[in-house]
């Protein structure tokens, strides 16, 4: 919510465009779902077991680059009020899947799980690159 306001400011303290912060974003993200694609688990910063490899590819969509390029532009096109009733829309659902991770990791199971991490960890790869070539386009 803060970078809805402020997030222009804040980069541009740093002397940071929201082209480059595209980029930067889309390149951690790719990185992120090569690991996924090929480990099936986040392996930095840590172990981290199978159960929880949702979490690694949550939080750099929830509240990274991308998310927060996301809500800048949104402020920009959209206003204040829509830009912050999105913001609570997508963390109910998420409050909600998080909510329910246990009775999904039961259903799906261990290779269940694996598969929806690696064919998400596809998507994030698709999105990542998508952000490096609007970056480099509005550059």
């Amino acid at each position: 919510m803060i970078f809805a306001v402020a997030g222009n400011q804040i980069l541009s303290i740093f002397g940071i465009t929201i082209s480059s912060f595209m980029i930067a974003g889309g390149i951690l993200l790719f990185i992120v779902s090569i690991e996924l694609l090929t480990h099936g688990a986040w392996r930095f910063g840590g172990t981290v077991s199978d159960e929880s490899g949702v979490v690694p590819l949550a939080f750099p969509l929830l509240a990274g680059p991308g998310a927060i390029t996301s809500v800048i532009l949104s402020f920009q096109t959209a206003g204040l009020a829509v830009t912050m009733l999105s913001i609570a829309i997508v963390i109910g659902i998420t409050f909600v899947i998080f909510y329910l991770t246990s009775p999904i990791y039961r259903i799906l199971g261990r290779r269940g799980s694996l598969i929806i991490t690696r064919v998400f960890a596809v998507l994030v790869a698709a999105i990542a690159v998508q952000y490096v070539v609007d970056g480099l386009r509005t550059i």
